[in-house]
């Protein structure tokens, strides 16, 4: 496939991306740190037929899990109906019902949703996690094969590689389709926030407006955004802020990163807010157990992909099970994200074992276990050796007019040789996903 010129090259690759500024930003413990987010050159490759179950899959998946957000902030017939128990919608974390009786516009709950997968080393695929609020890492390949073509444009050339540029337009596509009247806004919480990186790139990609908390005013239920020239109506806000953060008149009064106001333009229809507060619900790790069931009740399909095998905690018969299996297992925090919450009950010593399962024991609902997949490693260049490591794929689907399945996505890897955590908040490295045409 060409891959030696592309290694041939990464370090000028990486060297460009920390000219441009393609690192991630990590607040811990009272401080901030910016790193460069390590660009591995041999892509992960995708056949194009393996590529389209996963596109019919990924679309499924997302289709349902609109329908089961529009039903859960309005009729609740999948609660009536026994199918998911109440406890676990109205005790998620996500759950906000300050969103109850909101119908966002076209009806459209989750515009950019980021499905992590990975794939089995019996060559499954498994959907390990939904990531319905503000997915982030498109950014990150699109970049990369950016560089990547100016460095090596014959090795894609010559190749059957589907071109990755078109996200920024998608994306223009799903604000335009939502939008309520005026300019579109990408919504960022400002320099020091960790995807600061990616919030601009996508604005100029996408042909957007730029804008912090401070540049937007709500005033007679409408939105709008202060510029040189006056002010200007808002119509869609791709908005890279948390839901607590958004509106401190709703939700946390000490945001200073939100807007005034905001929810109560959006509740009156002016503004479509992308993606929709209130979505952590649906993609609630405890949630994710009933997505197959959610596939066969709103669409009465079959799921095409398949979940990593779980249990819950909160059922008796899966409590037991989790507890007397606790070394074959994975155990996750369902409030946690970006890799942490995540352990291993084999890498436990006693103690810490007895007190997960005590802590399991209290709090059933807050935790679900996974059998661990062996999923496949992917070759990575280690200095000058090739050596295999972890990987998942993010893969990115925009909800607009149509349902569409980005043909690239976010591969990230462990650098960790006995790692199976991949997230870039706990030291990974990302590389480009080829998806060939034929």
């Amino acid at each position: 496939m060409g891959l030696r010129e592309l290694q041939d090259h990464v370090d000028v690759i990486n060297q460009q991306m920390a000219r441009y500024g393609v690192k991630f930003g990590i607040y811990k413990n009272g401080s901030y740190n910016e790193r460069l987010f390590p660009f591995d050159p041999i892509p992960r490759i995708i056949e194009a037929d393996e590529f389209q179950t996963l596109e019919r899959g990924l679309a499924q998946r997302v289709n349902a899990l609109n329908k089961f957000l529009a039903d859960i902030y309005a009729d609740k017939n999948i609660i009536h109906e026994g199918v998911v128990p109440e406890e676990f919608v109205y005790r998620s974390p996500g759950y906000l019902a300050q969103c109850e009786g909101i119908r966002p516009p076209e009806g459209i709950y989750s515009h950019i949703s980021g499905i992590d997968l990975v794939k089995g080393k019996n060559s499954v695929w498994y959907v390990l996690e939904d990531n319905l609020r503000i997915p982030s890492g498109a950014s990150y390949p699109l970049i990369a094969r950016s560089l990547c073509r100016q460095c090596c444009p014959q090795t894609f050339r010559e190749r059957a590689i589907r071109d990755n540029r078109g996200y920024g337009q998608a994306l223009k596509v799903v604000m335009d389709h939502v939008n309520c009247g005026g300019i579109n806004v990408i919504l960022t919480p400002g320099r020091y926030n960790s995807a600061y990186f990616e919030h601009s790139y996508l604005a100029e990609q996408s042909e957007a407006v730029l804008a912090e908390s401070m540049d937007l005013y709500v005033e007679n239920n409408c939105v709008f955004y202060r510029s040189n020239h006056g002010p200007m109506k808002v119509g869609a806000i791709y908005r890279h802020l948390s839901d607590d953060f958004l509106d401190p008149l709703c939700f946390r009064p000490d945001s200073l990163i939100g807007v005034p106001n905001l929810m109560a333009a959006y509740r009156a229809g002016s503004v479509a807010i992308l993606n929709t507060p209130g979505n952590g619900v649906a993609d609630d790790k405890g949630i994710y157990y009933f997505v197959p069931k959610m596939i066969r009740y709103y669409l009465d399909e079959e799921p095409i992909l398949q979940n990593a095998p779980t249990y819950l905690p909160y059922s008796k018969d899966d409590l037991d099970y989790t507890l007397e299996h606790l070394d074959d297992l994975v155990i996750k925090d369902v409030a946690e994200a970006g890799g942490y919450g995540v352990v291993f009950g084999s890498s436990l010593p006693k103690e810490k074992k007895e007190a997960l399962k005590d802590k399991i024991i209290e709090e059933p609902r807050r935790f679900i276990s996974q059998q661990v997949i062996d999923f496949e490693d992917l070759p990575i260049m280690d200095n000058e050796r090739v050596v295999g490591r972890k990987a998942d794929l993010r893969a990115f689907v925009l909800s607009g007019e149509e349902t569409y399945v980005w043909p690239c996505g976010l591969t990230r890897f462990s650098r960790n040789p006995s790692s199976f955590i991949v997230n870039s908040s706990q030291g990974g490295g990302f590389k480009d996903t080829w998806v060939l045409s034929h």
